[in-house]
C-alpha cells in the first residue's frame, strides 16, 4: 500500500509551547489512521497541519508524494475532505447547497453538481427529495453529520480528515454512523484521519490506531495489536475500556 499521506518528524509550537514533538506516521488508500489521546494530546492539530492552518516548526508533510511546500494552499485543501464535530454547515444555505459547495469551487457544472448531491445524500441515507431543500435548523444532530460526511465526499477527494465527527451524538445515532463510516470506507477506498479521544470508537474504526501522548507518537498499531499494547499510555486506555465493561455488566436491579 502506497502513503497517500506521510508525516516526517512533524513538529509544532502554538503560544511558546510545543504541541507536537517529532510525530512520523502515514495513511494510505483504504486506510482510516486514528489519532487517539486525551484532550491537548495533539490529535486536531496534527489535522491543522495537515490542511495549513497551523505553522510547523520542524519536520515535513507529503501528500501524493509531493510536500505540502510545494502545493498551492486552495489546491490542496480541495483535495482533502474535512468534518468537524458541529458539523460546520452555513445555517443560511440549504442541505443542497451545503453539500454542493467543494464541488461548485472544483469547477464542476451547475447540472453536475445537483446531480451529485442527489448521489450523496442517498450514499448517506438521507432521501434527497425530502432533504435537499432544508436548512440545518431543520435538521438533526445525526442528519447535520450526515449532511458534513457529504458534503466532504462532494469533491471525490482522495483524503477525510475527521474531528470527533460523532462525539456530540447520542449512542445510537453514533453506533449508526461509525457503522455507516465503514460501509463508505469499504465502498470508496478513502484514505482518513480520524480524531477521537474514545477508545471503543478507535477500535471499531480504525485500520492502524496512532496513540498520542504529550505531543508525541506513543504507540501505533492494529486494533488487534493495540490491545496487547504494554505502554503506560495505552495500558490506561484499555483500563478504561474494561472498566466500562464492567459497569457494563452490573445486575439490573
Amino acid at each position: 500500500m502506497s502513503a497517500l499521506l506521510e508525516i516526517r518528524d512533524l513538529r509544532c509550537s502554538l503560544g511558546g509551547r510545543e504541541v507536537l514533538r517529532g510525530v512520523s506516521l502515514e495513511a494510505g488508500e483504504g486506510e482510516t489512521v486514528v489519532l487517539l489521546g486525551r484532550s491537548g494530546s495533539g490529535k486536531t492539530t496534527i489535522l491543522k497541519a495537515v490542511l495549513g492552518l497551523v505553522p510547523i516548526s520542524g519536520g515535513e508533510i507529503l501528500f501524493e508524494g509531493r510536500p505540502m511546500s510545494e502545493w498551492p494552499l486552495i489546491e490542496v485543501r480541495r483535495r482533502m475532505g474535512y468534518v468537524v464535530q458541529d458539523s460546520g454547515l452555513f445555517p443560511h444555505w440549504t442541505v443542497e447547497r451545503n453539500i454542493g459547495l467543494p464541488a461548485v469551487l472544483a469547477g464542476r457544472a451547475p447540472e453536475a453538481v445537483v446531480e451529485r448531491t442527489g448521489e450523496l445524500l442517498e450514499m448517506v441515507g438521507l432521501d434527497p427529495r425530502e432533504f435537499r431543500g432544508r436548512y440545518p435548523s431543520q435538521l438533526s444532530g445525526g442528519q447535520k453529520q450526515r449532511v458534513a460526511i457529504a458534503r466532504a465526499l462532494a469533491a471525490d477527494p482522495p483524503l477525510l480528515l475527521l474531528d470527533e465527527p460523532f462525539a456530540a451524538l447520542d449512542p445510537i445515532t453514533r453506533f449508526d454512523l461509525q457503522r455507516q463510516f465503514l460501509g463508505l470506507r469499504r465502498r470508496l477506498g478513502k484514505a482518513a484521519l480520524f480524531v477521537t479521544h474514545d477508545i471503543r470508537e478507535a477500535l471499531m474504526m480504525a485500520t492502524r490506531i496512532a496513540l498520542l501522548a504529550n505531543g508525541a507518537l506513543d504507540v501505533i498499531a492494529s486494533p488487534a495489536e493495540f490491545l496487547e499494547a504494554r505502554t503506560a499510555e495505552a495500558r490506561a486506555f484499555l483500563a478504561s475500556l474494561e472498566e466500562t465493561w464492567r459497569l457494563d455488566e452490573r445486575p439490573r436491579l
